[in-house]
């Protein structure tokens, strides 16, 4: 099975080892892509996570609404863009096919963000420059493509935003899941 989503260029193949000193090895183990982050997520149990792209107006807005609807009492969700843009109607749209509601979301700045409550980062730029947060925080990226860059009908603009929700939600189930 091919993966979706490929590293890029660049990109570190492991850009979090370094932020979990003290993990045990046996939840070094690992299968697929982001288990590893997934396993030390769960052993860790952060109470504050951001998600982070430039806009704030689709990948970072589906983060939020997945991770809201799967993470357990108590911990908190946010997210936020270095240039936040309006929430694209095709974010909102998708969600709402698997019975989660974004539709009252606003894309905020990352000024705007609580940076005591938060001790994960999560960045989900693919293509373009991360903005930086600069609270004290574990930072893990998931380069994710930008389904807003996509052009096309509104159905290959959708099936875009659909592979990212998709993407988005395998991994943040793995984290909060198992």
């Amino acid at each position: 099975m091919s993966r979706p989503f490929t590293r890029i260029e660049g990109e570190p193949r492991n850009p979090t080892a370094a932020a979990f000193s003290g993990v045990s090895t046996s939840t070094l183990t690992t299968v697929a892509s982001g288990a590893i982050e997934a396993a030390l997520l769960r052993e860790l149990r952060p109470r504050g996570f951001l998600f982070l792209c430039v806009a704030n107006s689709a990948r970072s807005q589906m983060a939020e609404g997945i991770a809201s609807s799967l993470a357990p009492a108590g911990v908190k969700v946010f997210s936020a863009g270095s240039q936040p843009a309006s929430v694209r109607p095709e974010a909102v749209a998708v969600l709402k096919e698997i019975g989660i509601d974004i539709s009252h979301h606003r894309s905020k700045s990352v000024d705007e963000i609580p940076a005591a409550e938060v001790d994960t980062v999560i960045t989900l730029c693919g293509e373009e420059e991360c903005p930086l947060f600069l609270g004290r925080a574990r930072r893990i990226h998931w380069g994710l493509p930008d389904p807003a860059a996509v052009t096309g009908s509104d159905e290959e603009r959708l099936q875009s935003f659909r592979a990212v929700r998709d993407e988005l939600h395998r991994r943040l189930k793995a984290v909060f899941v198992g």
